[in-house]
């Protein structure tokens, strides 16, 4: 599967992209991310027109026709970098534009779709490719949406992580990208060690049997080291509940 992340800001998911589980994944071959900025597509300015500051950031937001407060992404170099993510349509053979099928296009909005792991579970068992388009400011031109269906046929689906707001798209694109690979098979070593495909309480103990700190003593349930496999999964489907 591969993450296509459209996003003012790429730096700002290197980190955690290349690190832990994921960044194995992806030197696995497992999965691929790969960045598009909208900067990237955009007309720059004529230099003796321009001031400096719009030469070197390529600049692409513009303010909200009907007014309001911010500034909001303009559509065409959001388009051209959805574009240069997937083939367009009229390249494809009859027979590769079934492929098409295979795509998801996310559109990142407080409004949307709560993203869960039942959704999680279906583009990880369906979906090749993930264009998650991450917004800042006060939002992105609606007129992607359009553009983008009229180009692939496919519907733009608008998800949220959660009832919450955060400033940018980049946070909520790491969530998803995460709460998928971990249901790609190989991405964990084990498909069982999917939290929720096994029984598991909310708790979890490791050595020693007995922690002592500042003078206290703190022990593992004692069921858990009493080696009755049957007891031991009642007590965590129990506590899981």
């Amino acid at each position: 599967m591969t993450f296509h992340i459209i996003t003012l800001f790429p730096e700002s998911l290197d980190s955690y992209i290349n690190s832990s589980i994921i960044g194995r994944a992806i030197l696995d071959k497992k999965i691929r991310v790969k960045f598009y900025n909208p900067r990237d597509f955009t007309k720059a300015p004529p230099s003796h027109k321009a001031t400096a500051g719009q030469s070197k950031y390529r600049r692409v937001d513009q303010r909200p026709f009907g007014g309001g407060p911010g500034m909001v992404l303009e559509a065409e170099s959001v388009v051209k970098a959805v574009e240069k993510a997937l083939p367009h349509p009229k390249s494809l053979s009859l027979q590769r534009r079934g492929t098409l099928k295979n795509i998801l296009i996310i559109w990142l909005s407080p409004s949307g779709k709560q993203f869960d792991n039942i959704y999680a579970e279906k583009v990880a068992k369906k979906i090749k490719d993930v264009v998650i388009i991450c917004g800042r400011y006060e939002g992105i031109d609606e007129r992607v949406k359009k553009i983008t269906k009229d180009l692939y046929k496919i519907k733009v689906e608008d998800l949220s992580i959660g009832p919450y707001v955060v400033t940018g798209g980049e946070l909520p694109a790491m969530v998803i990208i995460d709460t998928i690979a971990r249901r790609i098979p190989g991405v964990l070593g084990k498909i069982e060690s999917v939290e929720e495909n096994r029984v598991s309480s909310r708790e979890v103990y490791t050595r020693p049997e007995i922690l002592t700190y500042k003078s206290k003593k703190y022990r593992v349930p004692k069921v858990l080291i009493s080696g009755h496999h049957a007891k031991i999964i009642e007590w965590r489907s129990r506590k899981k509940k």
